[in-house]
């Protein structure tokens, strides 16, 4: 069995600065990829928006940079999932789809959240190649040029707005007759005048050369007629879903099943228990904030087991110290 002061779960940025910053405090984290190892990010082609690197640097490349540093520090990085946690007794057990057992002072949650996608064969394909998740990360490329933009809540409109200011044209694709969005969304969207909605309009595929999107294929219901868009990009904007299920009996979830976190800190409900990157975060979702609130759970873990040494010594907690300051 093997025994941590901080068990860090989940990679990509948030996991890897925790491990970062936890090895340079001494914590000799171990840290569980889980079964994407590296996270979205390497399925992500060129990242131009991630401090450090001016001519910008391949997803699958940022990830390995940051494992490395993490490693330079000793942090252990082990590729396997975490499969269940008892959160009930000091010191924390989890075990691994192995059968492994962890016995942890701290953890810290990294899981992500993963895009929802429409399930189309070449949308795959073309992910990260012409087809994205994240207007934020990826608009930059598709400057002076037409996009499609599919959903029609909150994030769609919210992506549409921001490809608005970049690109030639965005086509928005509202699968039914009305918007799900807010209504000061869709007066904001009804202002702007290089993006055309069109209602009961659904994506029906993906079309490229093998390399680069090329079009999309459409489908309006009401007038029951396919329709070939030539457009650069495809942004699929239908929300977000929190890595949340192996905590959802313990630490309290907002309404989207995201983990709430005391507000300027990475604490959870459950004292020694932190959590950071975009299981947590369902504003912002960049790379570089993940990041950040990785160096603030890393920290946050770190002075929790400082104010826990007593005469006993690290390890001899007793029981579990819950706290009630989420609403």
């Amino acid at each position: 069995m093997e025994t941590t002061k901080c068990l860090i779960i989940g990679s990509g940025p948030a996991g890897y600065t925790a491990a970062l910053y936890a090895s340079r405090s001494a914590l000799n984290p171990i840290l569980y990829t889980g079964l994407q190892v590296g996270g979205q990010l390497t399925e992500t082609t060129d990242v131009d928006n991630f401090p450090g690197y001016p001519e910008g640097v391949q997803g699958p490349a940022l990830m390995d940079d940051l494992k490395r540093q993490a490693e330079r520090f000793g942090a252990v990085i082990i590729p396997e999932e975490i499969s269940d946690i008892d959160f009930s007794d000091r010191p924390f057990k989890a075990s691994t789809n192995s059968g492994k057992q962890v016995l942890a002072e701290t953890i810290i949650i990294a899981t992500g959240a993963s895009a929802k996608w429409l399930g189309l064969a070449n949308e795959a394909k073309y992910n990260g190649r012409g087809v994205s998740a994240c207007a934020t990360c990826d608009g930059f490329f598709y400057r002076g040029r037409e996009v499609v933009v599919v959903g029609g809540g909150d994030t769609a409109l919210e992506e549409a707005i921001f490809l608005s200011n970049l690109v030639k044209k965005v086509y928005l694709l509202v699968r039914k007759d009305r918007f799900r969005a807010s209504q000061i969304m869709q007066t904001r969207i009804k202002r702007i005048a290089n993006v055309e909605v069109m209602f009961n309009t659904e994506l029906l595929d993906v079309l490229g050369d093998g390399n680069t999107v090329h079009a999309a294929k459409i489908y309006n219901q009401a007038a029951d007629l396919q329709t070939i868009l030539h457009v650069a990009g495809i942004f699929i904007a239908i929300g977000h879903t929190p890595n949340t299920a192996l905590f959802k009996h313990d630490l309290t979830l907002d309404r989207a099943g995201y983990i709430k976190t005391i507000p300027g800190t990475s604490k959870t409900n459950i004292a020694g228990v932190f959590a950071c990157g975009d299981v947590q975060d369902n504003e912002y979702r960049q790379a570089i904030t993940a990041a950040g609130s990785g160096c603030m759970a890393a920290i946050d873990a770190e002075r929790y087991l400082s104010s826990q040494i007593h005469k006993n010594g690290i390890g001899c907690i007793d029981g579990p110290i819950l706290f009630n300051h989420l609403n």
